[in-house]
Parts: C-alpha cells; structure tokens; sequence
C-alpha cells in the first residue's frame, strides 16, 4: 500500500446528475437503430503470448477487515468457519479461481515479524498496526494460518519479506521455517506448530514500495540491500520461489531502469513490481467519492487506465532494452481504485463503497494486462476483502458480492488462455470534461477449453454501441455469454439488496453472414464466440 502518490484525476466528487441516476440500459442484445457500428476484427487464427492465470491474483494485507472479521473469523466463532476461515468467502473466493493471494503486505510487510505468528494464538505478542488505523494487531493470522487460506483456495502463496525493519537473517529464516525439508531446529519449530511437510512457496518479494513507507529509499540504494539479502535467501531446489524486486509507482520508471540494469552483476531476481492506483477527486489529497459522482469523474477515472498503460509501456520498454532474453516478469502488484473512506468508518481501515464503475474499471484493467501478457505474468487488485476494491464486503456474519467480484467472475475464462490479436476501427471517442478516450474497448483469447472468447466494454454511460465482429481462422455463427450493467453510474450491491449489479444472460446470432452485438451503456460483454 502507498502513502504518497501521483496526483490523477479530476474533479472532485458531487451528486450524481438526474438524467444519469434515471438512466436505463437496453435489454441485452436490443438492437439501437441510430447508433453507429463499431468494426471488432479478430485474428483467431494468430496465437500469441498465454495470458498468465495470476495476472487475475489478489492482494491481502492486515489492514482494517480485510482479514480479521473480513475472512478470519477464528475456530470458535459461531460464523461457519473451516479452522477459522469463513466458510462463505472463502467458498465465493474460489468460485472466482483466485489463482493467487499476496500477503501479509503491503506496507504492513516491512513492520511485520514472521515470529510474532507462530505458535499457539493466545501466546503470540499483540501489536500496535501503525500503518493502518493504530489498532492492536494479534498476529492470530501468520504464516501456518495463511498458507492453510491458499491451500483452501486452491491458489499459489505470495509472501513479502520485511526489509524495512527486518534482516537478511530474519527473511533467511523465515524462508528456512518454511521451505526446509530435513531436521534442522526451524523444521523441527514448524513441525512441532502442526505442519510436517514444507509449504509450498511460490513467490517471495524482497521488501514493499522500498521507495516509501517500506524505507524511503533511492533505487541504487535498494539494489544493494537486495543483493545483500538475496544472498542469503536459500530453499531446496524443488521449492524455490521466484524472487521480486521491490519496483516503482505511478508514472516513475527509474526503479525499472536502476533494478534491471543489474542483469551483467549478481542480483538473483526473477520480476520487478509495480505499483498504480487510480484517483477520481484530482488529487492524492482530494481522492473523490465513491458514489455520488458525476459523469466528469466517470470518465476521469476510466480514462487513467490510458496512462497506467503507458507506464506500463514504458517500463517494458526498459525490460527489453536491459532483459532481451525476457528472464524478467512485470508484476503489476497493487492497482485500483482509491477513494475517500466510506463516512463513518475508520480512514485507517480504506473502506469504500463498490459500484458498477468499479467493475467496468477493473476490466479495463483486464484488458491492458492481456494486451502485454509476454511481460505482464502477474497483478494484484488492492484487496480481497472489505479494502479499497475488494471483492467481497462482510458486516459480522453477512457478506455481499460486489460489481468488481462479477467482473471477476466473468473473465475467469482468460486466465491462462492464449491471446489473439484484436483491432478496432470505426470507434467513436467519448469525450467530457476535458478527458477523453475510445469508447469501445476489446480482447479475445482462445481459452484452456479451445473456445475463443470475447471481451467489450462500453465505457459510454449514457449510449449504447452495436459492434460487429468478424474473425479470421474460426465461425462466428453466435455469441453466447453474460453482460453486465445497471440503470446508474454508481449502482452496487449492499447487504439489503445484493443482486443490483449481477451478470444477466447475452446470446446473439449471426445475420448475413455478420455477428452483430449491442453492448449498453456502461457495460462489460463476455462472450464465447461459436
């Protein structure tokens, strides 16, 4: 998590205009007469790089709820719970195929020490979380805990070492108690806490945003920690994690240039992170709402997914130059969108409100991820449960599903499917407020099934937009698959009504040889295409 930010956005937030709040969106598959055809060619025929399943990971950390009460309920609580974790998120979680989870952190990570979290709960040391909220921490989450969470999921472990406060031999550690095979007196500790095999660790990242509140420092100071602990960090051959380095934030580069430089010196390293987050108010300090808003500040928000791509661009740039063989991934480990906490709530605990804008952002997101899928391996929603975009929101033993969760939910067919080429003409601008950007946006992948599936959005809240697709190497006789939208810009989902935003049937049949889609205004389409 960050603290300080590139100011994005624009202005700030205010009540929703009438003539939005009335809207309604046509019946999926309504033909709309006056609007223009937007031309979508696929290349079904051209494979390209495999979109990596854990470009669709999630994020963690021991902020506000979105862990305690959030997920962790613990084994005595009269909340359905499997060893302490909530049987209702935890089973909507893996409906989801959540391919991996990062925790604890995050900039909890670099005050996080793994010792505090082993061994019976009732004796493990209460803290103070400074980062988020100054609440008591008491470490009944730690590492036992956490791996029993991805190994209910299904999903693969991200764990983020302590270099702000901790050591090389701390990390050096920690990773012996959890990979060692043999006797030695951390096997025999982690044995004697109830797991007998290693767990499996997949990825484990040297320090957090080691440019703030993980340290504040420049990227050649960091490189030279980095080598210093990654020195130290061994596993057995069969599991080793992959290694990331700690990279930069909004629009700076430099830690990219600086960490991949160091391919010609000894920096073992297998991806370098980056993180983005979004603002709709104008400003770190002036974050917007996240309801309420006006059109303005739709399409303000929308419309930064443009310049994440171009950082995005820019840093693989950089890879190619330094990293031609392309041994190096770009983990994209924090992105969303950050808004005023929700009213009343602690401001420590991010707590904000979900809506459909929310969804039609995050698959915005999506589809940049998948149109640089051979660096892009990696990313990481801010968060789970209850923070920021999370997925999910609980109060006690209630629990709703939110937009961002369904447009989760809808693209779960992309993870490890195999790109193909996508393009766009005859593609009206939308334009407000002074931003702009295209209003149609696309991607198609041929999935694990070997079904091609298509993914629009229609950013327009107000006009709808009838695409017509035509696709080279396969049929497209019909398309059938799911829409989702709602009649306001900031409809969501709440414990009294959790079904305003959900996903509805879609089907569409080719006419003269054409396949003709209305997408709705505000609106995401996913389709297998037969």
């Amino acid at each position: 998590m960050k603290k300080t930010l590139l100011a994005l956005g624009l202005a700030s937030a205010s009540a929703l205009t009438p003539a939005l709040a009335q809207s309604t969106a046509p019946a999926p598959g309504a033909m709309t007469p006056a609007a223009a055809t937007v031309q979508v060619s696929i290349a079904a025929d051209q494979p390209g790089p495999v979109i990596h399943r854990n470009v669709y990971g999630q994020f963690a950390e021991h902020l506000g709820t979105g862990i305690y009460e959030g997920m962790w309920v613990g084994p005595d609580s009269k909340i359905p719970n499997v060893r302490g974790w909530r049987k209702d998120v935890v089973g909507a979680l893996k409906a989801l195929k959540v391919p991996l989870v990062r925790w604890p952190g995050g900039c909890f990570a670099d005050e996080y020490h793994w010792r505090d979290g082993i061994g019976p709960r009732s004796k493990r040391p209460v803290k103070v979380n400074t980062n988020w909220g100054g609440v008591p921490e008491n470490n009944a989450v730690g590492t036992h805990e956490f791996f029993d969470l991805v190994e209910q999921l299904g999903a693969e472990a991200y764990v983020n070492g302590n270099l702000g406060t901790g050591s090389a031999q701390e990390m050096s550690e920690w990773i012996e108690y959890m990979t060692a095979e043999g006797n030695s007196t951390l096997a025999q500790l982690r044995r004697k806490n109830g797991r007998d095999k290693p767990f499996r660790l997949h990825y484990f990242a040297i320090g957090n945003e080691a440019w703030g509140c993980g340290g504040n420092m420049s990227p050649e100071y960091y490189v030279n920690l980095y080598r210093q602990v990654a020195t130290f960090l061994k596993t057995p051959e069969n599991n080793r994690p992959k290694f990331i380095a700690s990279g930069g934030n909004a629009d700076d580069t430099r830690w990219t240039e600086v960490l991949s430089a160091q391919q010609n010196v000894y920096f073992p390293f297998d991806a370098i992170n980056h993180h983005y987050y979004v603002f709709s108010g104008g400003a770190w300090e002036k974050k917007g709402h996240a309801v309420g808003f006006k059109e303005e500040e739709w399409l303000s928000l929308l419309s930064y997914t443009q310049e994440f791509e171009n950082v995005v661009k820019a840093d693989i740039a950089i890879l190619d130059k330094n990293d031609p063989k392309k041994k190096l991934g770009l983990y994209l480990d924090e992105w969303g969108a950050w808004y005023l906490p929700d009213p009343g709530s602690n401001p420590g605990f991010l707590v904000q409100r979900n809506t459909l804008r929310d969804a039609v952002l995050a698959a915005l997101h999506f589809h940049m991820f998948h149109r640089h899928a051979d660096r892009v391996h990696m990313t990481n929603i801010a968060q789970m449960v209850n923070v920021l975009q999370a997925m999910i929101q609980t109060d006690k033993d209630k629990m709703v599903l939110t937009p961002t969760y369904h447009a989760y939910a809808m693209y779960t067919p992309f993870q490890d499917a195999t790109t193909v080429p996508v393009s766009l003409s005859d593609n009206p601008t939308y334009a407000l407020g002074g931003r702009q950007m295209p209003t149609v946006n696309a991607t198609a992948a041929r999935g694990k099934d070997g079904k091609l599936y298509v993914a629009l959005v229609n950013v327009n809240p107000r006009e709808s937009e009838t695409v017509q697709l035509a696709v080279q190497g396969a049929g497209a006789s019909k398309a059938i698959g799911q829409v989702l939208s709602a009649d306001k810009m900031d409809a969501e989902n709440t414990f009294a009504a959790p079904d305003t935003v959900k996903p509805k049937p879609y089907q569409a049949q080719a006419s003269n040889g054409k396949l003709g889609l209305t997408l709705p205004p505000k609106s995401i389409v996913v389709v297998a295409v037969e």
